[in-house]
């Protein structure tokens, strides 16, 4: 990323809302905000492909690759920026599970994948696919499912201005596009 080009495009953006940016309290604010979106925007500089080798820790599993031996991890908070207006969406929880094939993934390996996906500016859509995909390769399985339920400060701050609404997605990968009980095991209550 480009801390300078993003200091000089919040110094100017300060200037066309009417502030003064040279103003005690925005001195700062274009530095501030340029470490900031470095560290939320994350993801940005990443591949799918190279965050599944980032976290891709792995350990032998004897487990036979059925859905009785599927491994879950629910509530998984997250949170993303939507590329449509840069709002942020937030109280995100994803929800993943997937069919074991002769190895498992560190279960902390899961959370910072989701993590690390989301440090983009994402479609909460594209946001389970990228998960559901960089899991599949990191577990080296077929079979996996991506529930993601949030809110989007586009719909609850701005516009319709419905602070209710939730937005639920899931993306099924092998076993899970077919098999409603393993769809089940990643549904929110």
């Amino acid at each position: 990323m480009d801390r300078d080009a993003i200091e000089y495009h919040i110094h100017g953006l300060l200037k066309a809302i009417g502030e003064n940016p040279d103003r005690e309290g925005l001195k700062e604010t274009p530095a501030r905000v340029a470490r900031m979106i470095e560290e939320v925007l994350e993801g940005q500089q990443y591949t799918n492909h190279q965050i599944a080798e980032m976290f891709s820790k792995t350990f032998e599993s004897e487990c036979p690759s059925d859905m009785e031996n599927a491994v879950v991890v629910k509530d998984i908070t997250v949170f993303s920026y939507c590329e449509h207006h840069l709002a942020l969406m937030y109280d995100m929880s994803v929800n993943v599970a997937y069919i074991p094939h002769g190895k498992v993934l560190g279960l902390s390996k899961i959370a910072r994948i989701c993590d690390m996906a989301a440090k983009r500016l994402q479609l909460q859509e594209r946001l389970g696919k990228d998960i559901a995909q960089i899991i599949s390769e990191a577990a080296g399985t077929p079979d996996v499912g991506v529930m993601i339920q949030g809110c989007h400060s586009c719909m609850t701050a701005r516009g319709i201005k419905n602070s209710n609404a939730k937005t639920v997605t899931g993306t099924y990968m092998g076993a899970f596009r077919t098999n409603s009980e393993l769809k089940d095991l990643i549904k929110f209550n």
